[in-house]
């Protein structure tokens, strides 16, 4: 990956003070990333990265063996970054293989979200810990394959039925914060097709209204009610068959 791939990588996922110039999404990738870091120390030994896409938050664990999982399409075939493709149902591992399991930002777009969570228990180890990362506030992406949306007590309930022990539940930008980004991603999807548009867009808009969030979030008080992520590190209790 060359020098300008990697900054273009960092300013998406981890966003600087450059990023909050040139990221429409500049907020949201902060508040994700701040949490996933506070978290990320719990996970250790070989890990698993479901739906791993370019592993943006590698640097995070600092594990003894970082594998990344995909579904095996043309367009992830292109990918430098991925380990192992798999069929989108059935892990192509052996049961109890991974002491850690992160899945950033995939379940809501799994349809059967049930069967994807037997899977992960399938591989993990009990006693084993995971992090999985869902938005709650966002609009749809990815079309067609954006199917739910969880809350923090959905996302709690869905993995007890699985086998797994909530430790602890954080959520991302839970503040008026959250108007500011989607606003920014209202004005992206309606000028991501005109480059010169987004471009005007993304400086006169976009930019000052990351401006205007950022100062939000430090005057204004949280709200847990509504957030843009929820960030949870659950532990393997049972196995579920």
């Amino acid at each position: 990956m060359g020098f300008f791939q990697q900054l273009l990588q960092k300013e998406t996922f981890n966003p600087g003070p450059l990023g909050i110039v040139i990221n429409p999404f500049y907020i949201a990738r902060r508040g994700l990333y701040k949490e996933m870091s506070r978290v990320g120390t719990q996970l250790s030994g070989r890990l698993l990265d479901v739906g791993c896409g370019t592993k943006p938050y590698k640097q995070l664990f600092q594990v003894n063996e970082y594998i990344g999982l995909e579904i095996d399409t043309t367009y992830n075939r292109e990918k430098k970054d991925i380990d192992v493709f798999y069929d989108g149902t059935v892990f192509p591992f052996e049961d109890n293989s991974f002491d850690s399991l992160l899945c950033n930002q995939v379940l809501e777009h799994v349809f059967n979200p049930e069967e994807f969570l037997q899977q992960i228990n399938r591989v993990l180890k009990v006693g084993g810990k995971g992090i999985i990362t869902v938005p709650f506030a966002w609009d749809e992406h990815e079309q067609p394959y954006d199917y739910a949306r969880y809350s923090s007590f959905g996302l709690k309930s869905l993995l007890e039925k699985n086998g797994f022990e909530v430790i602890e539940l954080r959520k991302s930008v839970a503040d008026l914060r959250v108007l500011t980004v989607l606003m920014n991603g209202y004005l992206y999807k309606k000028t991501v097709k005109y480059r010169f548009l987004r471009i005007f867009a993304t400086i006169l808009l976009m930019f000052p209204n990351n401006v205007i969030g950022s100062i939000i979030g430090l005057i204004m008080p949280r709200n847990e009610d509504l957030y843009l992520d929820n960030i949870v590190l659950f532990k393997k209790v049972k196995a579920t068959k």
